[in-house]
């Protein structure tokens, strides 16, 4: 029986990953991508993408309050590990302050001081990874983990996360050359 972290490889390899030619949000361009909301949002996707996270957040022994990131990858993310957990809170992370109402660009779990982790789902340059951070911490949270569902392991982004996230670690779960070889096993093409 397979564990739920390779389950939600294989999902995401089937789900998620397209080979072809792709332009990317980066504006880079790309011979595959990698839509994890196909998987995030899928009933059994979202049950164990909550696991894994989960699984993972307790091996680093962050012990956060809550979970957020960047609308709206982070989205499905977020409350797939609040479900799953049961105690943890989410919180998403507007791209930009809201211009009416309240005008926060937290929403959510809003505890100043809270330990949080940080999540997304792709992480290609690590923009969105990194304006969650700073986001986070612009309100007072306490960021102890960073984690991402797929690491596209583009040159900038590993260490543009790391970089921000510091002294907290960047965890990705999976790569997207994982990604891709299940992909690839699992269609009968060769490498």
């Amino acid at each position: 029986m397979a564990s739920a972290r390779e389950e939600l490889l294989r999902l995401l390899s089937v789900k998620s990953f397209r080979l072809g030619e792709f332009k990317l949000s980066s504006g880079g361009a790309s011979d595959y991508y990698i839509d994890c909301r196909t998987t995030t949002l899928d009933a059994r996707g979202a049950q164990l993408t909550g696991q894994v996270f989960l699984d993972e957040i307790q091996k680093q022994g962050w012990n956060p309050q809550a979970i957020g990131g960047l609308t709206m990858g982070a989205d499905p993310i977020v409350v797939a590990v609040a479900v799953t957990s049961g105690t943890l809170h989410g919180f998403l992370v507007r791209k930009a302050e809201k211009q009416h109402g309240t005008g926060q660009r937290i929403e959510g779990f809003r505890e100043k001081g809270a330990r949080v982790v940080i999540v997304d789902d792709v992480c290609t340059t690590g923009a969105s990874t990194v304006q969650a951070i700073e986001a986070a911490r612009e309100f007072g949270f306490e960021v102890v983990g960073v984690m991402c569902l797929v690491e596209r392991e583009e040159a900038h982004g590993r260490p543009g996360v790391e970089q921000a996230a510091a002294p907290a670690p960047f965890v990705s779960l999976f790569t997207a050359s994982d990604v891709r070889r299940q992909h690839l096993a699992g269609s009968g093409a060769s490498h």
